[in-house]
């Protein structure tokens, strides 16, 4: 008959498992008492949190989840906050429309509620575009500068982001630049000219052969919206071609893309997704960013 007790190892007194990896064999040591005591208290933890805390799903044929002695619940503490901050928005809401937006400039309290509804309204919504702090990006006003093409004043600010730009809203800003080139309206030797006078109306130096013959070319085709002196229109939302801002770039080749078909881009109504109190909010925060009127 075998003998199947287990092996003792000579160095330690302790049985063995019987199990040996490269000649170095498992001792049958009892597990630590602090492992077991903790091992324990997770098992009690577990069951009273049980009892307390939604914790188990429904069994078949019941509806929801076990609820708990104290019936805590996540959803109804984030659906509470969500209302309370609702309420203080509203109040919030109340308090600015209930000012002209320029009274809200005076008032300190206000306006620095305002630059934090705004800010938080702007960096969710606006800065994909405009970037952080409105510095813009290539086709996306700056604004953070004082170059506005329809104005910088607080209600032209709240106006444009209520209504947006050539988004086919009834009260939308409209501006629209012809395809002088792309629609066949001018040939491209006179375009080529127009280059030269634009890139000298920015001081900066061009052919005086061609600003010369691009002059009469420019009032006749130009003028009506960027002024006799290209200095823009507002009312219209021309540029001012006399300074060194430029939404889409200021270089010769980029000049002509424009005169021979301008991008005309768009910006949303905001007024579809915001109410009365963010749009002024907004307004306020980007008055403030450096460029307001």
């Amino acid at each position: 008959m075998t003998d199947r007790s287990p092996e003792v190892d000579p160095h330690s007194g302790v049985e063995t498992t019987g199990h040996e990896w490269d000649g170095i064999k498992e001792l049958n040591n009892p597990l630590p008492r602090w492992w077991r005591f903790i091992f324990w208290g997770t098992v009690v933890f577990s069951i009273v949190y049980w009892v307390l805390m939604p914790a188990w799903p429904a069994l078949p044929g019941m509806q929801g989840h076990t609820r708990g002695v104290w019936e805590q619940s996540d959803r109804v503490d984030v659906a509470t906050t969500v209302s309370a901050a609702r309420a203080e928005r509203s109040a919030l809401g109340s308090q600015l429309m209930a000012r002209d937006a320029a009274d809200i400039l005076k008032d300190h309290e206000l306006s620095q509620l305002a630059l934090s509804l705004g800010e938080s309204a702007f960096g969710d919504n606006c800065a994909t575009c405009h970037g952080a702090g409105g510095r813009g990006a290539k086709g996306y006003p700056q604004l953070a500068d004082d170059v506005w093409l329809w104005g910088g004043s607080l209600s032209d600010i709240e106006y444009t982001i209520r209504n947006g730009i050539r988004n086919g809203a009834a009260e939308a800003r409209f501006s629209e630049m012809p395809a002088f080139g792309r629609d066949g309206f001018l040939p491209q030797d006179q375009i080529s000219d127009l280059v030269e006078y634009v890139t000298a109306l920015s001081r900066r130096s061009a052919d005086p052969a061609a600003v010369a013959r691009a002059a009469p070319v420019f009032q006749q085709q130009c003028s009506s919206c960027h002024g006799v002196t290209g200095l823009g229109d507002r009312t219209k939302g021309a540029p001012n071609l006399t300074d060194a801002d430029w939404l889409y770039g200021g270089d010769r080749a980029t000049i002509r893309r424009t005169i021979f078909g301008p991008r005309n881009g768009v910006m949303p109504a905001w007024s579809s997704r915001f109410d009365d109190a963010t749009i002024r909010a907004l307004a306020v925060y980007v008055h403030s960013l450096g460029g307001g009127e």
